[in-house]
């Protein structure tokens, strides 16, 4: 998952505050502000330019779509979506929202909670969603783990996805990724019974890490008999970045475990 919360057009216009969002009505620079414990983020900042189109899906459809990690209040899924049945699942770092947008053509019966801090990703996803009539995708703006602990109910969610997360290489840098015993602990909280933790990395230290990890994990066990990575299934769009690993002759491991009955 990429930052950038607030467009670099702040930066050139003089007397401007780098905090202050460059959209009204839009997604806020800091949505946990002050009220939430400073820790080691799994996430980085990236800066890219907003363009006319985004910033214009950002200025019309967040208030429809959008919705801050604030922490400040416990979200009802079936009042957010429209649809008190509707299965959600929540997606951790979505980009561009390509795939995003393709897995929520494909299947209208599930609710995508999509979540990000990438300015640029949110507006083009929620362009995505409107021209596409995709009425089954809502835009998280903030941190997963806020969301995740003071905002999701317990047994709330039918999945988690987590693609291509930041494999952060280097060997002093490995306690900011996403992937570990705590995220675990938390995501079992907050997933259904029997509901699918489905992560994807084209970093193979890190998928070998993954699958140690939520191997070792009491609250999860593995789709595949043979304990191993499981084939990409049919529900997982080629992603952006997928297509770039492989291009590099990187291999693209999927893990699919599913959380264990209480």
């Amino acid at each position: 998952m990429s930052e950038n919360l607030t467009s670099p057009e702040a930066d050139a216009q003089p007397g401007r505050d780098r905090r202050e969002p460059m959209f009204p009505g839009g997604p806020a620079a800091d949505p946990a502000g002050s009220h939430h414990e400073r820790r080691i983020r799994s996430f980085q900042p990236r800066r890219s330019r907003v363009t006319t189109g985004q910033g214009d899906a950002l200025r019309r459809l967040w208030s429809r779509w959008g919705l801050d990690i604030d922490g400040l209040r416990r979200l009802d899924l079936g009042e957010l979506f429209g649809d008190p049945n509707l299965p959600v699942v929540l997606e951790i770092g979505f980009g561009m929202g390509e795939a995003t947008a393709q897995m929520a053509a494909a299947d209208p019966g599930t609710g995508i909670l999509a979540c990000d801090v990438h300015t640029p990703g949110q507006g083009n996803l929620l362009g995505l969603a409107e021209r596409n009539g995709l009425n089954n995708v809502r835009v998280a703006n903030g941190d997963a783990i806020i969301l995740l602990r003071e905002m999701l109910a317990p047994d709330s969610l039918a999945g988690i996805r987590v693609y291509f997360p930041d494999p952060w290489p280097k060997a002093r840098h490995h306690k900011r990724r996403l992937i570990q015993p705590e995220f675990l602990a938390l995501a079992a909280t907050r997933l259904a019974p029997g509901a699918l933790l489905h992560c994807a990395t084209d970093w193979e230290p890190y998928a070998e890490q993954m699958l140690e990890v939520i191997t070792a994990s009491p609250d999860f066990e593995n789709t595949q008999p043979d304990g191993g990575f499981a084939p990409r299934p049919e529900f997982r769009p080629l992603t952006r970045f997928e297509g770039q690993g492989l291009d590099k002759g990187h291999v693209v491991h999927d893990l699919l475990f599913r959380r264990r009955a209480s």
